[in-house]
């Protein structure tokens, strides 16, 4: 049989014990569906000499040489991770466009009497579905932009929405990047294409009749870049804008940056990439600052001189329309629970209207 899904939230709620993605490991670290476990059938080197012949021998060949390598791999998975599975399991198995390794993966688990379905179309299927919703339709849901100076605890306000109850989309935790000039973290960040599948999917689980906050952002966050929709929703999204003292700000970016403020040498590789933009006199003051240890210093530093007249720049391109400004006189744990308080309140006021 073959699971023929209309929309990503039938394959949220899929019903499935679970997803096998049976492409070679190469194809799943650069996208798959959400949830979905990585055994393949034919690895990376097989599914390249497998292509060869078939291209440049002949087609019979590559699918003998194919199948035999399909079945050994999927009999060592069926001893390994699969072997646990009861009787009654039932799994989702899907290859690039559903086809022969997806289809014979799941015809030898059916053989065994588990109750294997493939994915109609593959992951071309889900993909479609992911594009459609980015890049072909308009957003259907009510944004609210959620901005400020770098280093008003903006993420963090996110978290403390969200156990609120109000509906979030953290975007530079699905990018993998605070979105800033040292916003890049050690764990790196996913393709363009798993960036767009962690989006949709988080969107699709989100309910279009109530508002949805947005950190503001600009249309890249460091290597990704914001699909059509969600930035037209974003550019026309009211604001509700938050603004901190420059010392508590400081103090905050030490504690939420301190894996990069901690890596001199990746510290000061970053801030050497802008010396073109702010000059070398303010870029040499940011190094003397690195060499003291002053780290409160070097982020109040940033923030005036390269952070703020930044987002001033950005803020004078487009109108905003503000719901509400919130000034936080301090970031500890008390004044972000109070901020989060506000937004809350201006959200729930703004889903009356």
């Amino acid at each position: 049989m073959a699971f023929k899904p209309t929309s990503l939230r039938d394959l949220i709620a899929h019903g499935f014990d679970d997803i096998i993605d049976v492409r070679s490991p190469a194809e799943f670290a650069e996208d798959h569906v959400t949830g979905a476990i990585s055994l393949p059938v034919l690895d990376n080197e097989e599914r390249a000499r497998v292509g060869t012949i078939y291209k440049q021998q002949s087609p019979f060949l590559g699918r003998k040489i194919g199948a035999a390598l399909v079945f050994k791999n999927a009999a060592r998975h069926i001893e390994g991770p699969l072997a646990q599975h009861e009787g009654g399991w039932r799994p989702l198995v899907y290859c690039w466009r559903g086809g022969q390794r997806s289809g014979s993966f799941a015809w030898m688990l059916s053989q065994i009497g588990w109750r294997s379905e493939v994915l109609d179309g593959g992951y071309k299927t889900f993909r479609r579905l992911v594009t459609a919703m980015l890049y072909d339709t308009p957003l259907e849901y009510r944004l609210i932009m959620l901005g400020g100076y770098t280093g008003t605890a903006k993420t963090d306000l996110l978290a403390r929405l969200a156990a609120r109850g109000v509906q979030i989309l953290d975007l530079e935790k699905l990018a993998g990047h605070r979105g800033s000039l040292l916003g890049e973290t050690k764990e790196g960040q996913p393709s363009q294409k798993m960036f767009e599948t962690r989006l949709a999917m988080a969107l699709s689980q989100l309910d279009p009749a109530h508002p949805v906050v947005v950190e503001a952002e600009s249309s890249k966050i460091g290597r990704i870049l914001l699909p059509p929709s969600l930035w037209a929703a974003m550019c026309s999204a009211p604001w509700i804008d938050i603004s901190a003292p420059i010392e508590a700000r400081a103090r905050y970016l030490v504690q939420a940056y301190d894996d990069i403020l901690s890596d001199t040498d990746r510290l000061t590789e970053k801030l050497n990439v802008v010396r073109r933009h702010r000059g070398h006199a303010i870029v040499d003051g940011w190094m003397a600052l690195i060499a003291e240890g002053d780290k409160v210093g070097l982020t109040r530093a940033l923030m005036q001189e390269h952070y703020d007249p930044s987002y001033n720049t950005s803020m004078k391109s487009v109108k905003r329309d503000f719901l509400a400004q919130i000034s936080v006189p301090d970031l500890s744990e008390r004044g972000q629970e109070d901020a989060a308080d506000q937004i809350a309140e201006i959200v729930a006021q703004a889903n009356s209207i």
